[in-house]
């Protein structure tokens, strides 16, 4: 580990700009910035950043960031990952940083069909930053690339990379749950809710204490690090929402990630949809009488479904209607 003496003088600073950057840019934005600012101090052309599960066969890729690298590059890494070397070397380790010549670790016959999709992509040198989870073998890495064959990373270039990596992951943390923020406050009508954010497999990168005790209302012998798995099914399948015995979970898929927000169950989620038709026609303020011939039934048909509508949400009023319907928006 390098000490102050050795860090370059605007370390301190770097680290001040990637969390106010993690604060103030939309999460679209923010790992290309937080890339630019590393770049300052420790030079490099492309960069792969992402989380994956780590498999003998190579990397199991569950998010991925590329900077100033072809998209193309992924779709031909997947054929190829069983020859990944650098997966390997995290295996079982927790946190490690390494730098690697191309050359010299795909020196092999054999590894040769690695080297050259390497090479092809302007990757001659390397600098790999990992945080690995030995019991679950889930990492989050950075990977920062050079394409000059003599600008191999030296230890000290090294051992920076592994000052800042914690770093820069955590300002991803933060940026994420702050995007995640913005949704709560464009819907209110959710609070009080937990947040979470899993990426697609169901994997938990971030979830609230809310978030956990409602869950654990629903599924008393969930302990992560996953979604639970009925929960998961249901989002895989395209469920905007999911409504359980205890809690009802909204789903917002973006960046490849899910942003969840989960609230406990409430009267309102026993309308069916067409009661819930009538149950905002009525918070609108309109009639019986308008709202059945907009529906094209009968006053009478439509009274009585209003009066069961009161009746499941316990309420005597438009006023206690509404904030009944407010719970479950």
């Amino acid at each position: 580990m390098l000490d102050d003496r050795s860090l370059p003088a605007d370390f301190n600073t770097l680290l001040l700009r990637l969390y106010r950057l993690s604060q103030e840019l939309p999460i679209q934005h923010f790992q290309d910035a937080a890339l630019a600012q590393v770049k300052q101090i420790l030079p490099f052309d492309s960069s792969m950043w992402g989380t994956a599960t780590t498999r003998p066969q190579g990397l199991d890729i569950h998010t991925v960031h590329l900077h100033e690298i072809a998209p193309e590059m992924l779709v031909e890494y997947d054929a190829l990952k069983h020859q990944d070397a650098t997966a390997s070397m995290v295996l079982g380790e927790s946190e490690v940083t390494y730098s690697i010549n191309i050359e010299t670790l795909y020196a092999s016959r054999a590894a040769r069909e690695y080297r050259d999709f390497s090479q092809r992509f302007g990757v001659e040198n390397m600098l790999i930053a990992a945080d690995n989870n030995p019991r679950t073998q889930f990492v989050h890495w950075i990977s920062l690339y050079r394409a000059d064959k003599q600008a191999q990373g030296s230890s000290d270039e090294r051992r920076l990379l592994g000052q800042l990596a914690p770093h820069v992951m955590q300002a991803l943390a933060l940026n994420r749950v702050m995007h995640l923020g913005q949704l709560e406050v464009a819907d209110k009508a959710m609070s009080p809710y937990g947040s979470a954010i899993a990426d697609a497999r169901g994997v938990l990168y971030h979830a609230d204490p809310q978030f956990s005790s409602l869950a654990h209302t629903e599924w008393d012998s969930w302990s992560g690090p996953h979604l639970p798995a009925q929960l998961m099914a249901d989002l895989s399948a395209g469920q905007e929402r999911f409504v359980g015995r205890t809690i009802v979970v909204r789903r917002y898929f973006e960046h490849g990630l899910l942003f969840l927000k989960a609230r406990a169950r409430c009267l309102a989620d026993q309308l069916t949809i067409r009661e819930w038709t009538i149950a905002r026609a009525i918070a609108k303020g309109e009639s019986h009488k308008e709202i059945a011939q907009t529906l094209n039934r009968s006053p009478a048909t439509v009274r009585n479904q209003i009066q069961g509508i009161y009746e499941k949400l316990q309420v005597s009023s438009i006023a206690t209607l509404i904030e009944a319907l407010r719970r479950a928006e």
